[in-house]
C-alpha cells in the first residue's frame, strides 16, 4: 500500500510504499464520527504484449481533489500523485492479470485522522492507496440488468455532494438497493424531484438511446452535470466517443434533463432503443427492464439479446483503448 500523511502545520509528509497492513486509529478519529472520507476507483491494465496502462488517471485525481476540498481535506498535486501511482503499479505488476476483462483495481482513499470529537476541519489526514486484482464484472458473460425506478428515497440533491465520491454518499443507498433486490431487481434507477428526473443507476451514470416521435432521429442522452450527477470518467469517455463516432452516423448526443415519464413514454411507444449504465467496474452495463409504478418497461432488447448495438460498441471501443488495442491519448503507459 502507498500512504502519505498530512498535517495542517507541516503539509504533506514523505510518501511510503509498505506491505499491506492495518491502520491504527484512535476511537475519537474524526473519520469515524463525521465522515471525513473520500475515495476514487480506477484500474491498471496489461496489454497483450505485457505493457501496463492506466486509463485517464488525471481525471480520477482531479475528481479526488474536488471531493477532498468539499469536506475540508487537503488537495494533492495531480502530477505528483500520478508519478507515485505509476511507481506503485510498476511494483505490483505481477498482480495485473494479462487477459482482457481482467485488471488491477486501484483504490485511493483520503480520511481525516485528527483525534477529536469537536466538529471542525481535520488538522491531520491520511491519503492511502490499496489494490486488488479483479476479473470480469460479468463472470458468466455480458448480461443485461433490471432496474427499479426509485422515488421514495433520494440519492442526491442540488447543492449537496452527490457529484463527489464521498463515503457518506454510498451507505444510505444500500437499504433501497436491498429492497429493490427483494423485489427481483438488480439496481435502483434514482429519480429526483416532483418531476421525477432520471439521475443515476445504482452507482453508475445512466444513458438512454431514443428515437424522436416526429422525426425518427436517434439520440443518445444522459443527465447533465447539475450537482446531482457524479462526473464519471467512463461517462465523459462515452460522450466524447459518441460525438466523434456516432454523430457521423446521424445520431444526436445530448446532456439534458429528462423525466421518468418521458423515458416510460419512449419505452411504451417502442422508441427506447436501448439503455445502459457506465462506471469503472463494468465499463457499460446494459439495461433490459425498468419497473415504474406497477409497469415493467422494456428497454429495447429482444429475446436472448443482452446488449444493444451502441452499448456493445461503447464497451468494445473503451476496452480497446484500456488494453492498448487502439492507441489513444487516454491510455497512459507505465
Amino acid at each position: 500500500m502507498l500512504s502519505i500523511e498530512w498535517t495542517a502545520s507541516q503539509g504533506w509528509f514523505a510518501p511510503r510504499i509498505t506491505p499491506y497492513q492495518n491502520l491504527s486509529l484512535d476511537p475519537a478519529t474524526s473519520v469515524f464520527h463525521y465522515a471525513f472520507c473520500c475515495f476514487e476507483g480506477m484500474k491498471a491494465y496489461k496489454t497483450s504484449e505485457g505493457q501496463v496502462r492506466l486509463f485517464r488517471p488525471d481525471k480520477n485525481i482531479a475528481r479526488l481533489n474536488r471531493s477532498s476540498a468539499r469536506i475540508a481535506l487537503p488537495k494533492f498535486s495531480i502530477d505528483a500523485f500520478i508519478e507515485l501511482l505509476s511507481k506503485f503499479v510498476a511494483m505490483e505488476e505481477r498482480f495485473i492479470p494479462a487477459a482482457r476483462g481482467y485488471s488491477l483495481y486501484l483504490r485511493p482513499n483520503m480520511i481525516g485522522t485528527q483525534r477529536t470529537l469537536g466538529v471542525g476541519p481535520p488538522g491531520s489526514a491520511l491519503l492511502y492507496l490499496i489494490a486488488s486484482p479483479v476479473g470480469p464484472y460479468y463472470p458468466t458473460g455480458f448480461r443485461a440488468i433490471s432496474l427499479e425506478a426509485t422515488e421514495y428515497a433520494v440519492r442526491a440533491w442540488p447543492g449537496g455532494v452527490g457529484d463527489l465520491k464521498l463515503g457518506a454518499n454510498y451507505a444510505p443507498c444500500i437499504v433501497p438497493q436491498l429492497q429493490a433486490a427483494k423485489r427481483g431487481f438488480h439496481q435502483n434507477l434514482w429519480l429526483f424531484g416532483e418531476e421525477k428526473f432520471v439521475t443515476e443507476v445504482g452507482t453508475m451514470n445512466f444513458f438512454a438511446a431514443i428515437r424522436d416521435k416526429e422525426t425518427g432521429k436517434k439520440t443518445l442522452m444522459t443527465p447533465p452535470l447539475d450537482g446531482t450527477i457524479l462526473e464519471g470518467i467512463i461517462r465523459d469517455s462515452v460522450l466524447d466517443l459518441a460525438r466523434e463516432r456516432l454523430k457521423p452516423e446521424g445520431w444526436e448526443v445530448e446532456e439534458r434533463k429528462f423525466t421518468m415519464d418521458e423515458l416510460a413514454s419512449a419505452a411504451e411507444d417502442g422508441r427506447l432503443i436501448e439503455a445502459f449504465g457506465t462506471g469503472t467496474a463494468a465499463v457499460v452495463s446494459p439495461v433490459r427492464k425498468i419497473s415504474w409504478r406497477g409497469r415493467l418497461l422494456e428497454c429495447g432488447l429482444k429475446e436472448g439479446q443482452e446488449a444493444g448495438d451502441v452499448t456493445r460498441r461503447m464497451k468494445d471501443w473503451i476496452e480497446d483503448i484500456q488494453y492498448g488495442v487502439e492507441e489513444h491519448p487516454w491510455s497512459w503507459k507505465i
